[in-house]
């Protein structure tokens, strides 16, 4: 870790495709000049994507780590939910430790459904080591974390292909 080098906080958010593309980006892109990049799914749970096999063919400075469970389909989830984030959530805090750049995948969607408390990551970043970047994903980011970050970019979703009845597409959505 670059402690020489103020850590960034950045968060993407909003309606359209790509918060999780563009955080990946990132990670892969750190990955390439050497650095360590953990990616923490609060939500996902697929271990079949395109993301996890490009990273283990990277040989070991990216590391996605899927923890959820999918979709969560009741106001503030199951308590299988909740256990799962808040053990995301402790991964996070020992990840830090030891990566240069930490994604919180779908953090703020945890956030929302109630599966992890806003004051509970606002406390990871907080204590985050000097020199570590933090992306946050996903929609309706909390206004605090918009105003703690660094860069914050609204995704806005001007046409999906979902929306016309169009599959998930490997190597596009997965």
């Amino acid at each position: 870790m670059n402690a020489d080098v103020n850590g960034r906080i950045l968060v993407f958010t909003g309606d359209g495709k790509g918060k999780t593309t563009a955080a990946l980006g990132l990670a892969f892109r750190a990955a390439g000049h050497g650095l360590r990049a953990c990616v923490i799914q609060f939500i996902k749970a697929r271990k079949d994507t395109g993301e996890m096999k490009a990273a283990e063919r990277l040989g070991g400075n990216l590391e996605i780590i899927p923890m959820g469970a999918g979709f969560v389909t009741t106001p503030g989830g199951t308590e299988s939910d909740r256990a799962r984030a808040r053990e995301a959530l402790e991964r996070a805090w020992e990840k830090m430790r030891d990566c240069d750049l930490l994604v919180l995948d779908e953090i703020h969607c945890a956030i929302e459904a109630g599966l992890v408390g806003l004051a509970d990551v606002l406390d990871l970043l907080e204590h985050r080591p000097p020199g570590l970047h933090v992306v946050l994903t996903g929609r309706n980011a909390p206004q605090e974390l918009v105003d703690l970050a660094d860069t914050a970019t609204n995704m806005t979703n001007l046409r999906h292909a979902g929306e016309h009845g169009t599959p998930a597409v490997r190597g596009i959505e997965f």
